[in-house]
């Protein structure tokens, strides 16, 4: 798995090339599973247009995305990934990005699951900002973000989350996690169980 040494560091905020790239992660995790080497799979998803980019420019920056998302992954969970419902690939996906992004794994834990299991569902845009408010003190560079860029990661957030069939019409959609992928999270210290608003769970309800 990726070094997570972000969680103490400065917030990565390079993820808006597309959103929840289940679609192209269906085609690269075969190719990891195959070579065991990102650089490959990268090299082989730009040279070849796997992921049909239309452009090289366009073609670089999301293979090298979907590469740096699965890695976040385990081989257990990215042979899971191979051969999953949509459902599963959604959860696999929202949880590969909260591991390699602590924005979102805070947010997905802090707001999401949060207000899940306190029994309020709505989310708006007005959450993500003022989540983003408050974690200033803690990470001055957000104070950095332009307008339009914060924007930008707010609407792939959100876009992530419905694709991940985390939300809809507004309010946070319980995520009813199979065996498989919930014992893949529950194997994990913490479980990231916790990134998912879910009381299905080891941890049991508040």
């Amino acid at each position: 798995m990726n070094d997570i040494s972000q969680h103490q560091d400065r917030y990565a905020l390079s993820f808006t090339s597309g959103a929840l790239l289940t679609r192209e992660a269906v085609i690269a995790a075969p190719l990891y599973l195959e070579a065991r080497d990102w650089g490959i799979v990268r090299e082989r998803l730009r040279t070849e247009n796997l992921l049909q980019a239309r452009t090289s420019s366009s073609g670089f920056r999301l293979a090298r995305e979907v590469a740096q998302r699965l890695a976040a992954l385990t081989d257990d969970e990215l042979e899971l990934l191979r051969d999953t419902s949509p459902s599963e690939r959604g959860h696999l996906m929202w949880v590969a990005a909260c591991r390699h992004y602590a924005l979102i794994g805070d947010f997905a834990e802090e707001v999401v699951r949060e207000r899940f299991l306190l029994f309020t569902p709505a989310l708006g845009y007005g959450d993500f900002d003022s989540f983003v408010h408050g974690k200033t003190l803690w990470h001055p560079e957000l104070a950095e973000v332009k307008d339009s860029t914060l924007q930008k990661l707010r609407s792939t957030v959100f876009r992530m989350l419905t694709e991940a069939g985390l939300l809809a019409n507004g309010e946070i959609v319980h995520a009813t996690l199979s065996e498989r992928v919930r014992e893949a999270f529950e194997a994990q210290t913490p479980s990231d169980v916790r990134f998912l608003p879910t009381r299905d769970s080891k941890e049991g309800a508040l």
